[in-house]
């Protein structure tokens, strides 16, 4: 059983997972896919419910092992899959070779017209700005009030909270100024937005790993074989187009997962 997210990207990952697994073993994989979020994802894991999903190791880090922020990609890998392994039997497996990092997101016309290219130089004008974010990013450690304090971040009036695939379109219908977005969404270059450099290093690092069950890795260790070939073979280029595929395109996951594997000889 392998799960994904609610978002677009942790579908297509989801996707790659149970394909590759398909393809490479005899298994016939159940896909368990728009769970809520990382906590659901953990509890399901735990659960025994589903067997794998992929997580960002900045994301397990802190909201699910409520460790302090670390800025070290390493050390930050090791200490996720130590934890995972000693508190849950999760095996943590090495990058799919890129990171999806929280992007703070403006309008390309604003960024131009005030010459905005960092988080500093736009705290300035957040004050008249209006936030959009999705539910996790207002609590989670990692998130909004760290930012916020980092930066010396003020908005005019609390964030508006709405599901992730609605900020492009608050943010095109200038409902809100800014998003808390991710760096591997296909509509910032679709739509020709401006992704605000984190200049001051706030974010951690979130390479994208899978998780799996210890379990079921003793219950059908070809699954280890199956997705070793994954790690470290998708840029975030390459992760931006098969977001754009599906969201900007429509066209269905298990289809751009399929052409991807094609043209990388999966």
């Amino acid at each position: 059983m392998i799960g994904a997210k609610n978002f677009t990207e942790q579908v297509v990952l989801g996707e790659l997972l149970a394909q590759e697994i398909e393809a490479k073993t005899n298994l016939k994989v159940d896909r368990r896919f728009y769970l809520a979020g990382s906590y659901i994802c953990q509890q399901a894991m735990v659960a025994g419910r589903i067997d794998a999903y992929v997580e960002y190791t900045g994301t397990a880090l802190t909201a699910i092992l409520k460790q302090p922020v670390d800025r070290d990609p390493m050390r930050v890998w090791t200490t996720v899959r130590n934890l995972y392994q000693s508190k849950y039997h999760i095996v943590v497996g090495p990058s799919l070779g890129f990171e999806n990092t929280f992007a703070m997101v403006i309008r390309g016309d604003d960024a131009r017209r005030l010459h905005l290219t960092t988080l500093s130089e736009a705290a300035q004008y957040t004050p008249q700005w209006h936030l959009g974010v999705g539910y996790e990013f207002e609590q989670r450690p990692d998130g909004l009030p760290g930012l916020s304090a980092a930066y010396g971040l003020k908005f005019a009036g609390p964030p508006r909270t709405m599901d992730l695939g609605l900020l492009y379109r608050a943010l095109e219908a200038h409902q809100v100024d800014m998003i808390a977005a991710n760096s591997t969404d296909g509509p910032i270059e679709a739509l020709g937005l401006t992704v605000l450099e984190d200049d001051r290093h706030y974010f951690p690092p979130y390479q994208a790993v899978p998780l799996i069950r210890a379990e079921a890795l003793e219950r059908w260790p070809q699954i280890a074989n199956a997705l070793a070939d994954l790690a470290g073979d998708i840029s975030a280029k390459e992760m931006r187009a098969m977001n754009e595929a599906v969201d900007g395109d429509h066209r269905d996951p298990a289809e751009v997962v399929r052409e991807f594997r094609r043209e990388k000889g999966l």
